[in-house]
């Protein structure tokens, strides 16, 4: 059987070789784009929160206007297709049937193959027009919390915690500023539902120099249920989360941090010889001459010395 080689092709323009050196591999990967993909039938309520989930997603996010229709866990083709072709390793599909009412299936993507996958039922759904308060700006990092025990002892909810976390974590960044810290997103694992809720931080007066802290809710307000999945093997999990050794840090000798951060060394040295040790010269350390009680031959022979010579 004939082996077929792909060709590869150089890029024409410098506009196609910027564009293959973004989506080339790289130690630091890029900020992950979500796509929002419309199901072949869907309701008022899916609709709406795909909309609003792309806000908060935004400028990381895609979102497809015409409807398409596909099962995302029976085949995967069009998205991984949808996947190259946009250069996103995040995907959310909503549709709506009278199986499934308000389906949601959030998932992400590893070389352009579906790794993980989970379906969510909308069961309780309350817009951003439903709350009369200021909202955040586009693209503002926000903090997420984690409540319930189930995302700690549940293997899928453990799971579904790092995809949450892989959708809604937004730009790297190495220093946030107590201002910069705007919205928050809240999860909680109870009686089976998720909740999720969004707030934004209102920084009050309190007096010192620490402010005030009050959250006022902007929505979107969601309560799902967790209907299936399709999770990664472990082994390919790994693989996905394998880092690379030239991004690793190189461990250096005899240097460690504390628990405050600050960096502490240890410095082997020879073992010193004091005796040879300099030291401050001062009046009271000075060599004196031995006196005539402590050295009583030397005066014996300086006192015969005149006697010889007279005779």
């Amino acid at each position: 059987m004939a082996t077929v080689m792909q060709r590869i092709v150089k890029p024409k323009t410098q506009a196609a070789k910027r564009a293959l050196e973004v989506r080339a591999p790289k130690l630091e990967e890029n900020d992950k784009v979500a796509m929002f993909i419309k199901g072949g039938h869907t309701s008022e309520t899916v609709t709406q929160v795909l909309k609003e989930l792309y806000l908060l997603k935004k400028p990381n996010a895609i979102s497809f206007k015409r409807k398409n229709i596909m099962r995302p866990f029976d085949d995967q083709s069009s998205i991984e297709f949808f996947s190259q072709k946009s250069d996103a390793s995040l995907f959310l599909f909503g549709s709506h049937s009278k199986k499934r009412p308000n389906n949601l299936v959030l998932g992400r993507l590893y070389d352009h193959h579906v790794l993980d996958m989970v379906e969510l039922g909308v069961v309780q759904f309350r817009s951003m027009q439903e709350f009369q308060s200021e909202k955040v700006a586009m693209g503002t990092k926000p903090c997420l919390l984690f409540e319930g025990e189930a995302f700690e002892q549940d293997h899928e909810y453990r799971r579904l915690k790092n995809m949450l976390i892989d959708f809604f974590r937004g730009v790297k960044a190495n220093n946030v500023r107590l201002q910069g810290l705007e919205h928050v997103l809240q999860f909680t694992a109870l009686d089976g539902k998720v909740m999720v809720r969004s707030y934004r931080v209102l920084l009050k007066k309190s007096g010192s120099r620490t402010p005030r802290v009050e959250l006022a809710e902007i929505g979107p307000a969601l309560d799902l249920v967790v209907r299936r999945t399709r999770l990664a093997s472990d082994d390919l999990y790994r693989k996905a989360c394998k880092k690379p050794k030239k991004g690793k840090p190189r461990k250096v000798k005899n240097v460690k941090t504390d628990v405050f951060g600050a960096k502490m060394g240890r410095v082997h040295m020879e073992r010193q010889d004091f005796s040879k040790l300099q030291t401050r010269k001062m009046k009271g350390l000075k060599r004196q001459a031995p006196s005539d009680k402590e050295n009583p031959k030397k005066a014996k022979t300086e006192s015969s010395e005149p006697a010889t010579q007279e005779s």
